[in-house]
Formats: C-alpha cells, structure tokens, sequence
C-alpha cells in the first residue's frame, strides 16, 4: 500500500487483484473459500483423518451443489490467466473444432479454447445451475453462439463424440484412482482417433510433500471429499493409460500452482 498524509491506497500493482473495478480481481474467491459447508468439513477434519475421508457424507461432491455456483462466480477471475495459458499451449498442437469441457464451472478454460480457436464449438458439461454462470460468461465474452451446455453429472451424461479436445480442469482431484479411471475411459471414447485429453490439476512431486501448495492440497481433498486426493504426474498417466490413452506428457507451461497434463489417444 501506499500513504499519503492519513490516507492509504493501494498500489498500481495490488489494485490490478485488489480493486473491484478490475478484470484480474481476486478477492471474489472468498466467496467460495468461506462457504458453511467447506469450513465446516475442515471444522471435522480429525474425524476425516481417522476415517481416510470427509466426514460429512459426500462432503462437497453432493448433487447440485450450490456452493459450486458461488465457485463459479467467485474463482472466475483467477482462472482467467491459466485458462488463456493452456488454451495457447494447446493451439500450439494445432487447431481443435469440437471441445468437450467436462466440469466447465466458470466457463473460463473453455472460453479461452474458443478465443484461440475462431472456429470451435465449445460443449461444456457440469451441473445446471453451475452452466447458468458459464453461459452467462460465454455470451458476454463473445462466444455465445459457438457455447453448448451439457447439464448433469459428468459420470452418467452423454458426452457425444467426435471430439478433437476435452478439457478436465481441476476435477479429477476430487475422486479416487478407479473412479477417475472409468470417468478417463469414457473420455477416450468421446474423442476423435487424434484426440486429445487436457488435464489440469495440483500436481504434487514424488516425494508427495513438494511443491508446499499440491501437497497441502491433499488435505483438502481428505477433508472436504469421500477419497479425493492430489495426484503425481505418474498416478496420472497411469489412471489415462489404464483407460486407453497412448501417452501422457506433463507440459512444462507455467499455471501459476496447476500443472497441464495432455493425455493423446
């Protein structure tokens, strides 16, 4: 911050997250982070520990989950940046004509897909009243027209095929290694012959205690989920080879704490 006299500001630099006003503002996730229920399943986390889960039923994976609106609404903005970085590391591949963004959320990792490809349709998945924010998002950034909602649980909606791309942003993290497996399989399916599958998550080292923000993130997963969990490059790429994929790469793009794993069928 700065002072003048007895008045503080902030500076150029923290007004860019800081001030309301902007595009880059991330005090909005509060929203989200200070939900009842997430509070509340780190509030039990003890309980989570002895029984390897959340305490509190399916924590905050159950069905329609409004908390995963205020997520929508309040984490758009610090998706924003990493969104337009994987959208560019993946144009990078060559141009992608169908996309399949499985628990779209915000819209933001798909909205940036169709930025840099002007002719690309956009097929979000996730719950109804989370695609509500993703439209929403989708028509105010200009790509409305090219923006199809595929409401439901991603597990038992039909995804379609011929997909050039799925996008499985900040997702797999929430389930265990069999059911990200059957979810991994199902996408293989859905994909073109050249497909491929975009992944990003927390992505811990082998030593699962490094970087401090993915391993810290396991223990979000135990408190706020049934058997969640932050997975290693090398439980990654053997969930989506277990489910058909060919090869596994771990990008080097920069995503601020997420890391970009491309799965190619």
């Amino acid at each position: 911050m700065t002072k003048q006299g007895t008045s503080y500001s902030l500076t150029a630099d923290s007004a860019l997250f800081l001030d309301r006003r902007s595009v880059a503002y991330v005090g909005s996730a509060i929203e989200f982070l200070l939900t009842p229920r997430l509070r509340d399943c780190h509030a039990h986390l003890t309980e989570a520990v002895r029984r390897g889960g959340t305490a509190l039923g399916e924590g905050m994976l159950n069905p329609e989950n409004p908390d995963w609106v205020n997520y929508a609404r309040g984490m758009m903005p610090v998706a924003r940046r990493p969104a337009e970085i994987i959208a560019a590391e993946l144009r990078k591949e060559g141009e992608a004509h169908k996309v399949l963004d499985i628990a779209a959320s915000h819209g933001m990792f798909g909205i940036s897909v169709a930025k840099q490809n002007p002719a690309a349709h956009i097929y979000a998945s996730d719950w109804k009243n989370v695609l509500e924010v993703a439209r929403k998002n989708a028509d105010e950034m200009g790509v409305g027209n090219r923006y199809h909602l595929i409401p439901g649980s991603a597990f038992e909606t039909d995804f379609g095929n011929g997909y050039d791309l799925a996008l499985i942003t900040n997702l797999l993290h929430g389930f265990d290694t069999p059911t990200c497996t059957k979810l991994m399989r199902k996408v293989h399916v859905a994909l073109n012959p050249e497909g491929r599958a975009a992944i990003a998550e927390y992505v811990p080292n082998p030593d699962r205690v490094s970087p401090p923000a993915a391993a810290a993130f396991s223990l979000t997963m135990l408190a706020a989920t049934p058997s969640g969990d932050a997975y290693t490059f090398a439980e990654l790429e053997a969930v989506s080879k277990a489910a058909g994929f060919t090869r596994v790469e771990l990008s080097p793009a920069e995503l601020g704490r997420n890391r970009l794993v491309i799965a190619y069928r």
